[in-house]
């Protein structure tokens, strides 16, 4: 029924020492996905491993993916660039760096985060011209390398879909688009961290309405790729006495780190919807892109927990969630829903 490729993240592949990115590729390759987006830390620490520069790291993954025959669909994530109070000549060398770095690895696109840092700016003309510096940077590579801006569920100044799609049409980018997140619908719209039951008053008709105007207004051609991942429902719910409290940081980033197991692993204590989510994009839209697990599980922390089991786990994920849809479907089609 459905014709996407399915992508994973490097960090979803594991995040224990011993979890390298070498193993992480062969299984993901052995599992039999498509691709993978290659998270900086995983690229540092290969690098620092064998002492050698991250961009020789990098020319040795994409080779290493190459021989897998794994697509390296993004280098992730450079995050808090747009609207940032420190010099925009420093932030675009940094950029130019991690530019460098996606070049080659072989990646189609950066992944860039909307800005969560607090102090961050919120003047539009600000925010725009400072991304269309970053997407102009990222042209003079070749081949170009692609802009994929995610709204974060608790970004300073971009948190929904339409916030992005609006920084989208303002920028005017030819190499700049989307990279939206199941997870992120789900915090700024459906999900409570503190609430017992884990929704929000009015979470079903808030999300249904966001998916319903997507699907109206989303240009598909400019959604790069799309990530899936659940929640746990959190218990306790989050509060100063959580033990997974942090101040510093906004409560659905806390629940982003610990508790995002993939798509409608129950067993793990999901219970997102993510299903509705994948409707709305996969079949309501037509999205035929790729499709990348994202998820931030805290016992990939474990040795155990590693690659191989992961990329079953995302696959698995995938599989149940292709059949969830197809069932859905047919039934609709028959008349039975």
């Amino acid at each position: 029924m459905l014709q996407n490729k399915l992508a994973i993240a490097s960090v979803s592949l594991g995040q224990h020492a011993s979890h390298t990115l070498p193993l992480k590729i062969a299984a993901a390759a052995e599992a039999g996905l498509n691709g993978i987006e290659i998270t900086y830390p995983d690229l540092d620490g290969y690098a620092k491993a064998l002492s050698i520069p991250i961009l020789q790291a990098a020319r040795r993954i994409r080779q290493i993916c190459q021989d897998e025959r794994l697509e390296i669909i993004a280098f992730a994530s450079f995050q808090n660039f747009e609207g940032q109070t420190s010099p925009l000549p420093e932030r675009l060398q940094k950029a130019r760096e991690w530019l460098a770095i996606a070049h080659h690895l072989g990646a189609s696109h950066l992944q860039v985060p909307s800005n969560y840092d607090r102090d961050a700016s919120a003047d539009r003309d600000v925010i725009v011209s400072e991304l269309r510096e970053l997407c102009d940077l990222a042209n003079s590579f070749k081949p170009v390398i692609k802009i994929a801006y995610e709204n974060l569920g608790w970004g300073t100044h971009c948190s929904l879909w339409e916030h992005a799609l609006q920084t989208f049409q303002e920028v005017g980018r030819e190499n700049f688009g989307l990279c939206l997140d199941s997870f992120h619908f789900c915090v700024a719209l459906w999900a409570d961290p503190f609430n017992k039951n884990g929704i929000q008053p009015n979470g079903d008709r808030q999300l249904q309405e966001s998916l319903s105007a997507l699907v109206r207004r989303l240009p598909l051609g400019k959604l790069f790729y799309l990530q899936l991942s659940d929640g746990e429902r959190l218990d306790p719910p989050y509060s100063s006495s959580h033990p997974w409290y942090d101040p510093t940081l906004e409560p659905g980033h806390v629940w982003s780190n610990e508790a995002r197991p993939f798509p409608l692993e129950t067993d793990y204590g999901g219970y997102m919807p993510v299903k509705e989510i994948a409707q709305a994009f996969l079949i309501d839209l037509g999205y035929t892109g790729w499709v990348s697990m994202e998820t931030f599980d805290r016992r990939m922390r474990s040795e155990q927990q590693g690659p191989v089991l992961n990329a079953r786990r995302a696959v698995r994920s995938w599989e149940n969630l292709r059949w969830g849809l197809s069932e859905t479907n047919t039934k609709l089609i028959s008349g039975k829903l």
